[in-house]
């Protein structure tokens, strides 16, 4: 990104009303390529047209790699939120995860990480599964507590070719749910209130304040806009493609972007899911999912999702527990509101599990839960 771009998407931004909180996220490819000068920019700038009194948060989403100790020690100093990318132990990390010339990155990532906690710099581990990884969430798990950290997101490796077939390192639902039951199974042992789970997170923020936090959950795609280097503004950053430009901070404004017909339509296809969805007990949950995850997507976004099955096996898995543990949340904040439920109706013993076993309730989740 010029100097020029950089400049007219900060100022531009932060001229608009935002109650004087504004929030940044950067990321690529890898972000830290540009260097510290230019985050340095980026912040002398946000100093100089934010308005008095503004709060200005700042995420980075990077691999570690290049993060040195000057580095870190700035990113502390401004209060910078990383997401930082590690796949688990060193030989499933450094399976996919090489340089250009094919070496290791497990070591230069965990020297990153040395610098971050050296400056106090906030960050949460980003791992990525994958078909080498899915396999692996109580292995992985532990990995990463046993290394002192406490806030973790899991994000689905799922990747299309160009005739809308899963690539290999892709994963199918009945993986990602299984999955997902297995790192419930070890956070709920002893880890509630020591482990941060962005998923975990965001159910309770649901069933306590009615909130969605994380995208994919709502049942409206309009949350956020992706700027690229040479000014382009789109809706989301897996779908930067060009039928889904919304124009260009150049010669745009955000209030034209927020009015676009093309932001406002990829919005609604949000809730344009399949029809199965519609007799689904979890769809309060997802609402069709991520348009990424249907196939073809957006242009098809009557597709059920890959991960569809996936989260049904998670969800049928966690309810009870969870519900309870908001009930817990609820009193603690002194919260005044109905509880919201993970299930939009109740499941009757002898109907069939929404897991999408074949079997009856009460001989699948019931059981196990």
């Amino acid at each position: 990104m010029s100097d020029e771009v950089l400049e007219i998407m900060i100022s531009s931004y932060m001229s608009t009303n935002q109650n004087n909180n504004y929030a940044f996220g950067w990321q690529g490819g890898e972000p830290t390529i540009m260097g510290l000068d230019f985050f340095k920019k980026a912040v002398q700038l946000q100093r100089k047209y934010g308005p008095p009194g503004a709060t200005v948060s700042n995420g980075l989403q990077t691999n570690g790699t290049l993060i040195t100790d000057e580095m870190a020690k700035f990113l502390g100093e401004y209060k910078f939120l990383l997401g930082v990318s590690l796949d688990g132990p060193e030989y499933l990390h450094d399976y996919y995860r090489k340089t250009i010339g094919l070496t290791p990155t497990h070591s230069l990532v965990m020297r990153g990480i040395e610098h971050l906690k050296r400056h106090n710099v906030d960050f949460n581990i980003l791992t990525l599964v994958n078909n080498k990884t899915v396999k692996k969430a109580k292995e992985i798990y532990q990995y990463h507590k046993s290394h002192g950290f406490f806030f973790h997101q899991y994000i689905p490796c799922v990747e299309f070719d160009a005739n809308n077939k899963p690539l290999p390192w892709s994963i199918t639902g009945e993986e990602w749910g299984a999955f997902l039951c297995d790192i419930f199974d070890e956070w709920i042992k002893e880890d509630v209130k020591k482990i941060s789970i962005r998923l975990f997170d965001s159910i309770v923020e649901y069933l306590v304040y009615h909130q969605y936090n994380v995208c994919y959950m709502n049942n409206d795609c309009c949350q956020y806009f992706v700027v690229e280097y040479d000014g382009g503004v789109y809706p989301c950053d897996f779908f930067v493609r060009d039928d889904l430009l919304i124009g260009n901070v150049k010669t745009g404004t955000w209030d034209d972007f927020l009015k676009s017909p093309v932001y406002k339509r990829f919005g609604r296809q949000k809730i344009q899911w399949n029809q199965l969805c519609n007799s689904c007990p979890y769809i309060n949950m997802c609402h069709g999912d991520c348009q990424k995850f249907r196939i073809g997507g957006p242009s098809s976004p009557d597709l059920l999702s890959v991960l569809c099955s996936g989260w049904k096996k998670f969800y049928t898995h966690i309810q009870p527990q969870f519900e309870l543990l908001a009930e817990e949340v609820k009193e603690m904040y002194k919260v005044d509101l109905p509880l919201a439920k993970i299930s939009t109706k109740k499941i009757g013993r002898n109907e069939l599990c929404p897991c999408g076993s074949g079997k009856k309730y009460k001989n699948c989740c019931l059981i196990r839960n």
